[in-house]
């Protein structure tokens, strides 16, 4: 998976998910879209040693996740962030499992993280919603459909419309 305009196919779901399924890379990749983007930052939040947070970036950096920069020129320090094609998948996954873990938790510690809307800079609390009619996508309504009841969900059928189209 890379930015670079591969053809995307199932098996890159099952690799993402297996990916963020590892013990370590759902954390890291949380903290990076929350802003925490530099080796020795992501260490001391994750509280994880310097060589699994080194293979788990060097992986994450090579399923086409993260990129890296060097922001040091006289020691080998980088900062991580998400590819533009993480973002699409990361950012609203990130989001919903937050808000869903900030709405469950338990405990009465629990750190919000509030989200801003760049495009309109208001505060934002994301939620799915239907292309067709706009109304928000609840568990409750929302059922799979056979490929020949539903036409996008054939293969080689085509894409919904993007909300506006």
């Amino acid at each position: 998976m890379s930015d670079h305009g591969s053809r995307v196919n199932f098996q890159h779901g099952q690799e993402f998910l297996a990916a963020i399924s590892e013990r370590w890379n759902y954390q890291i990749l949380r903290e990076v879209f929350f802003g925490v983007g530099r080796f020795g930052e992501l260490k001391r939040a994750l509280g994880i040693s310097a060589n699994i947070l080194t293979a788990r970036l060097n992986s994450l950096t090579e399923l086409g996740l993260l990129t890296k920069r060097a922001y040091r020129s006289d020691k080998p320090w980088y900062e991580y962030a998400l590819t533009d094609s993480a973002r699409e998948l990361v950012v609203p996954a990130i989001a919903a499992v937050t808000r869903w873990a900030e709405t469950h938790a338990t405990d009465t510690d629990v750190t919000h993280h509030p989200l801003m809307h760049t495009t309109c800079g208001n505060p934002t609390n994301p939620y799915l919603a239907c292309s067709s009619c706009h109304q928000p996508v609840e568990a409750s309504t929302l059922r799979p459909t056979a490929a020949e009841e539903g036409g996008a969900g054939r293969r080689g059928g085509s894409a919904p419309a993007a909300p506006g189209d």
